[in-house]
This record gives C-alpha cells, structure tokens and sequence, in this order.
C-alpha cells in the first residue's frame, strides 16, 4: 500500500492519485508522519459499502434467529430509542 504527504497532494493534487490507484487498491495520505486518510477508487468503495451492507444483513438475520428483537408500535419505537439516549 502505497502512502503519499497530504503536502505532495496539495502541491499536485488528484492526479498523483490516479498512477498509483492503477496498480494498488486504495492509497493512505498521512499527515505529520501519521496515516489519516484512505482513498479508494469507486470500484473499490462501492465493493467495500456492499461487504458492509452484507456483513450488516448477516447480523440482522442472526438477531431474528436468535430472538433478538422487539416487536412494537411506531410511537413506542420513539420513546424507546429516545429514551435511551
């Protein structure tokens, strides 16, 4: 993985991107020494956002298996979710 200086994208800016995320997946800029950031080109975000969207349904479907749900009006739903925080 391939890191760049958020100071090198200032002073070039996108199309330093663009060489780099041909052969690699994702770039870190890091600033002060430190990784921050993560670029990814749009295959690849769109790719990541379906593992979550999945990962997320895979937990939904075991919380209904398990039993863990609850079962209420809208208004109950509300007063719950607000009371809580």
């Amino acid at each position: 993985m391939t890191a760049i200086t958020a100071n090198d994208l200032k002073k070039k800016g996108v199309s330093l991107l663009d060489p780099i995320l041909k052969d690699e997946a994702e770039v870190v800029i890091t600033v002060r020494g430190k990784n921050r950031y993560v670029v990814l080109d749009m295959d690849s975000y769109n790719h990541f956002r379906e593992c979550e969207l999945e990962a997320a349904l895979l937990e939904t479907k075991r919380d209904l298996a398990e039993g863990q749900y609850v079962f209420e009006s809208v208004v109950d739903h509300i007063r719950r979710i607000t009371d809580e925080v």
